[in-house]
């Protein structure tokens, strides 16, 4: 990968409020991620991405709007790459997409899951940009594909495994 720029944007002071480094924090995870999916990548290419630290409110709205979905939800990712129809440029950036986090949904689950809004923060983000790089969990064998990548990911970055049961198994 020849560079990256990752944009992180707040729009929720409660972010910076809980969380002072949330930003620093997103890019961190992101740059992790991006590491790791770059093998699923067209070569050469830098790319961007959008990283917005919001609140269910506009969360709700797009998960309504694209998904069908009238709730708030933890993370939405908006992959470029779905956008078969748009054209390529080879000289420009690979736009990866974009990852919306809502802050009320993140700070409740993960303080309902014992973990820190840090920890939380980061393992979305690293879901997100799996996400853009194509991953799902529609199926088992997809969902364990993407989770063992989102633990390795993370614990590169010191973040425990989310998916680990406290009785020591999945």
């Amino acid at each position: 990968m020849s560079g990256a720029d990752i944009s992180v944007g707040i729009d929720c002071p409660a972010w910076e409020t809980a969380l002072p480094e949330a930003e620093s924090l997103a890019e961190r995870a992101a740059a992790a991620a991006l590491a790791a999916i770059t093998p699923r990548l067209p070569a050469g290419r830098p790319v961007e991405i959008g990283i917005q630290l919001s609140d269910d409110t506009l969360v709700r709205g797009l998960n309504r709007d694209w998904r069908g979905k009238d709730e708030a939800t933890n993370v939405l990712s908006f992959a470029a790459l779905d956008d078969e129809g748009e054209p390529e440029v080879a000289e420009a950036p690979l736009l990866l997409g974009d990852i919306i986090l809502a802050f009320e949904t993140c700070a409740a689950e993960a303080a309902s899951e014992g973990k820190s809004l840090a920890d939380h923060l980061g393992h979305l983000v690293v879901h997100g940009m799996l996400h853009l790089a194509g991953y799902d969990h529609q199926d088992d064998a997809d969902a364990a594909e993407m989770e063992a990548s989102e633990t390795v990911i993370l614990a590169g970055l010191g973040i425990a495994d989310p998916y680990a049961i406290a009785e020591g198994g999945r």
